[in-house]
């Protein structure tokens, strides 16, 4: 697998962008960011998309994405995949004729440029090549973390969470982990309050994992408190934390 970060803050400021993953050019886990990251053939070869939450940082990329593949090759076609309530919200709030066009229904109902389908928890799909698991997550609003695995190698992406339980079930035979620290310890009720981690936190979640992964990328930082938080995890000693950098690319 080839992991290209199009954005990993948990904030947007220049140079930092919100959460956007890019698996082998095809599969996305979340879609803060997509244009401005990737070209327009580069967007053209997306042909899936795993949401975890419905929160703006996560999905603002879908309305302008769907548009620009709409202008280019109406033929395209994208598949959205979540669960049910997380997908209700954004074909109800956003994708709704009103916030932006329906483009599960543009060119057509029957040939639509985006196509919802439904991932619960705990449920297994396979997509695009891959074998993917939904797992819940605990956080402000209805989210959950995905399990990527293809051959060998499999990719756990938590998105937002605070304090949670069931996906570590999953922490078993990884290549990686890709999970957030929202804020500095020094605001770990903030955190508590808005479903996110802390170092200090985080250092309990992995507590959980029977055999940490070989690396453990570290994403969603609040850029005010970046080097605060780049000190709060290097304080825990943990050799496999990286922090992820907008723009790079991983091989595993």
């Amino acid at each position: 697998m080839i992991l290209r970060v199009l954005g990993s803050s948990g904030a947007e400021f220049p140079g930092f962008n919100p959460s956007g993953f890019l698996i082998d050019d095809t599969l996305l886990l979340d879609a803060g960011t997509i244009g401005a990251a990737l070209s327009e053939e580069e967007q053209a070869a997306i042909r899936h998309i795993l949401v975890t939450h419905c929160h703006l940082d996560h999905i603002r990329g879908i309305p302008l994405f769907a548009d620009n593949m709409a202008l280019k090759n109406p033929q395209h076609n994208v598949e959205v995949l979540s669960a049910r309530d997380i997908l209700h919200s954004l074909k109800t709030h956003i994708m709704n004729d009103q916030i932006w066009p329906d483009f599960s229904r543009i060119p057509s109902p029957e040939a639509p440029l985006i196509r919802y389908r439904e991932i619960e928890n705990a449920e297994v799909l396979q997509v695009g090549g891959y074998t993917i698991t939904a797992c819940s997550v605990t956080h402000s609003v209805p989210a959950q973390g995905y399990i990527v695995r293809k051959g060998c190698h499999a990719l756990l992406y938590t998105g937002d969470t605070g304090p949670t339980e069931a996906i570590w079930q999953y922490a078993a035979n990884l290549s990686a982990i890709i999970v957030e620290v929202s804020f500095p310890n020094d605001m770990e009720e903030m955190a508590l309050l808005t479903g996110h981690l802390t170092a200090r936190l985080l250092s309990k979640e992995l507590g959980k994992i029977v055999t940490l992964p070989p690396r453990i990328f570290v994403t969603h930082l609040k850029p005010q408190f970046y080097q605060t938080i780049k000190d709060d995890l290097a304080a825990l000693g943990v050799p496999q934390l990286e922090l992820l950098q907008e723009g790079s690319s991983y091989h595993f």
